[in-house]
């Protein structure tokens, strides 16, 4: 068995988000030396349960094998039918699956992705359900960073406690970006209200939840933002009059000094 080849494929199950758990059967497998093999993961999401079949390949002139890609079968805790998606998996742009179930979900993700040429770019990806390949896959939609979307700038519109501290923050605009709903707590008429949110690259903005899980219409989510920048505006507007009021001030002493000077 080639031990280097197993290291490498063991790292990769583990780090697409499949755990070690697959390890033993990976090992067998390689020892018996199949033209290619199938092994079998299951994992639960809240109440969603997503099984994937991780296809292997050896080489035809070596006796190195590749992890190509896994199928993974999403089934929703209300859905009638399982939702099938195949993840390519190579040297770049591979999709995780915690990021595959997220984009099987309807959630966009973003990624550091690499072009043809071996440049690499960032995007935002989200899955295309009007729109199949030809192995039946549903395509992906890709938001450059020239798109308009910016993230953070959408985020600071909301009243979230977690931006308080760098660290909250940090952690997440990070899930945020994996295409996670995002529990956060939002300051609301005096109190702490919890909220959940999703980033929705395409219409440039966030989709926000409330503690239900019931979607808040734009109308009320803009009412929020509205309501901070409001506040904001009567911020500025209180330091503005008070730099006004030092002006009123400083220019009533001048006059009065000015008059001094000439009477001399």
């Amino acid at each position: 068995m080639n031990e280097k080849n197993f290291e490498y494929l063991r790292d990769q199950v583990k780090y697409s988000g499949f755990g070690e758990g697959l390890e033993n059967q990976l090992k067998e497998n390689i020892k018996r030396q199949p033209p290619e093999f199938t092994l079998q993961h299951q994992a639960t999401f809240g109440k969603d349960e997503v099984n994937s079949a991780l296809h292997f390949k050896r080489s035809a002139t070596t006796d190195m094998y590749f992890f190509n890609s896994y199928m993974a079968s999403m089934k929703q805790e209300l859905a009638t039918e399982k939702m099938n998606q195949i993840f390519y998996v190579g040297k770049d742009n591979n999709i995780t699956l915690k990021e595959g179930y997220n984009l099987m979900n309807g959630r966009a993700i973003n990624k550091d992705l690499t072009n043809k040429e071996g440049k690499i770019y960032n995007a935002w990806l989200q899955m295309d359900f009007k729109q199949t390949d030809s192995a039946g896959n549903f395509k992906l939609k890709q938001f450059h960073s020239n798109y308009g979307f910016d993230l953070e700038k959408e985020v600071a519109k909301h009243p979230i406690k977690e931006l308080q501290s760098t660290q909250d923050k940090s952690r997440l605009l990070d899930s945020l970006q994996k295409g996670n709903r995002q529990a956060v707590t939002f300051m609301e008429k005096g109190s702490e209200q919890r909220r959940y949110m999703e980033a929705n690259p395409q219409f440039k903005s966030l989709t926000v939840y409330d503690a239900n899980m019931q979607k808040l219409h734009n109308r009320q989510s803009q009412q929020v933002v509205q309501s901070n920048a409001n506040k904001q505006e009567q911020k500025n507007g209180r330091e503005l009059a008070g730099d006004d009021e030092k002006d009123h001030h400083s220019g009533k002493k001048a006059k009065k000094s000015k008059g001094i000077s000439i009477s001399q």
